[in-house]
């Protein structure tokens, strides 16, 4: 006999603790929200353990069709507390530990029917008020089973809470179940990649600028900092591909997934791509401007060199005439003080238009 999906009494639909969309208060504890989502519409509950009793309570299957799902959104839990969700959800403990710990490559991994997904979340923050701004990043973890999924977020930036109230505005899509919600992490995390690639890309320019500006600027620190962020974006952003590329083909993905899946590596594959043509842009950047310095040095040098011959010439013929010779036939001359000075003169405004001509000065 076909089981049809039985809906949980009205009871059971009833919002008990918060409103729906509303955050939850200051709390101890790295749970920052939680519902159970039937039919894309969310059910509120006073503890996470009643949300699952609910979904798994109230559940019929037909052909494989879960009726509803969990979403847990923890923020750097402590190894107790996401025991405590890993009891509950019965997430496989090597998966649990990167989770606590962090620190992770972007990755996907299957343990029986639980998919874990690390993703990179990055930020460009300045460092201090003031200061320069770097890119800094955190991480994103999911593990999605049959009727959940429970994000962990460690860093100050990544927050899922906009990515949770888009999808509650959209109820088809989220009937999908916690494939939709993987999707909208990634989308999420991807447009992420985006933003911090544009503003790298603004400071790019602004260096550039600089360094082919008549003012003379040394840039050399701030393009040095620029390699190492760029660096440091590609290690979140290059390993991504491979992960999601496989979550496409994954069979607990529905087909209306795969193809935001698809688009959202299309996105990776750009900003990838832009990425690593920083290098190609900032390398050459960089050899401009060590070339101008070193212009510069030895532009510095000719004007050293040439008022140095200039002050040759009264130095040494005022070291002649100090000499002391008692037979010095100048010395008793009466004109002999202003014919010296005059050679003197003349010596040094003929170096000096001939440095000047050559463009020493």
């Amino acid at each position: 006999m076909a089981m049809t999906r039985v809906r949980p009494g009205r009871a059971l639909f009833k919002t008990r603790g918060r409103p729906a969309g509303v955050p939850a208060p200051n709390r101890d504890s790295a749970v920052i929200d939680w519902a159970a989502y039937i039919d894309g519409h969310r059910v509120c509950t006073d503890t996470v353990a009643d949300a699952v009793r609910m979904i798994r309570d109230g559940r019929l299957v037909a052909d494989g069709d879960s009726a509803g799902f969990v979403w847990v959104g923890l923020h750097e839990p402590t190894a107790a507390e996401l025991a405590d969700i890993a009891e509950v959800f019965g997430l496989h403990p090597l998966a649990v530990e990167d989770a606590i710990h962090a620190h992770q490559r972007p990755k996907l991994e299957r343990y029986d029917d639980v998919h874990f997904v690390v993703m990179k979340t990055v930020g460009y923050v300045a460092s201090e008020p003031g200061g320069h701004e770097a890119v800094v990043t955190g991480e994103v973890m999911l593990f999605c089973g049959p009727d959940f999924v429970v994000t962990v977020r460690h860093g100050t930036h990544g927050e899922l809470g906009t990515v949770r109230r888009d999808l509650e505005r959209d109820p088809g899509r989220l009937a999908l179940g916690p494939a939709a919600v993987l999707h909208a992490v990634a989308d999420r995390v991807v447009d992420g990649y985006v933003n911090v690639a544009n503003a790298v890309m603004e400071d790019i320019d602004e260096v550039e600028e600089a360094v082919f500006s008549p003012e003379r600027t040394d840039e050399s620190r701030r393009i040095y900092r620029l390699k190492r962020e760029v660096i440091q974006l590609k290690r979140a952003v290059g390993p991504l591909a491979g992960p999601l590329r496989n979550l496409s083909g994954r069979r607990f993905v529905p087909a209306e997934i795969r193809e935001y899946l698809r688009d959202v590596e299309d996105h990776l594959t750009r900003v990838r791509e832009q990425v690593e043509s920083y290098d190609e842009l900032l390398n050459p950047i960089l050899q401009a401007h060590m070339t101008q310095v070193t212009v510069a040095d030895n532009k510095d040098m000719r004007k050293i060199s040439a008022w140095g011959a200039i002050f040759m010439v009264p130095t040494a013929i005022a070291g002649i005439y100090g000499m002391n010779f008692k037979h010095m036939p100048e010395t008793q001359w009466q004109f002999g003080y202003p014919m010296i000075l005059c050679i003197i003169g003349l010596a040094c405004f003929s170096l000096y238009r001939g440095f000047r001509r050559n463009g020493w000065l």
